[in-house]
């Protein structure tokens, strides 16, 4: 598995930071994939944080076309990913990677921070 670690780019008057979570090739792919269905070029990943879940943080991520002053945005190869800064603390140093098998498909986030996940891996503390 190759894993792109981009840093962060300044984007429409956004501040360079570095990328708080890697993105594998194949979950790029996936997402570049997905892009392409939604039709809308203008759109990025947004990866997120959010409070709730079985153990008490849960995963989000949405296509969004809103960049705020204070979001972190990396590009990789063709897909952008943004983060909100209060997530970007949460998730540095994370993986997004993205598996298709016979178990099933799917977005996985590998976080270094969890101390504490649940059995469905969408949540953590």
């Amino acid at each position: 598995m190759s894993i792109n670690t981009a840093t962060g780019i300044s984007f429409g008057g956004v501040r360079t930071k570095p990328a708080p979570i890697s993105v594998t090739d194949a979950a790029a792919a996936k997402v570049a994939d997905l892009l392409v269905q939604e039709g809308n070029d203008q759109l990025a990943l947004r990866v997120a944080v959010r409070p709730g879940g079985c153990s008490g943080y849960s995963y989000e991520m949405f296509f969004d076309s809103d960049v705020a002053d204070d979001d972190v945005k990396t590009t990789y190869g063709t897909i952008s990913v943004v983060v909100d800064s209060q997530s970007a603390e949460l998730l540095t140093g994370s993986t997004l990677d993205y598996k298709d098998g016979l178990q099933g498909a799917g977005f996985s986030i590998n976080n270094p921070n969890a101390q504490r996940t649940c059995g469905c891996g969408q949540s953590f503390s």
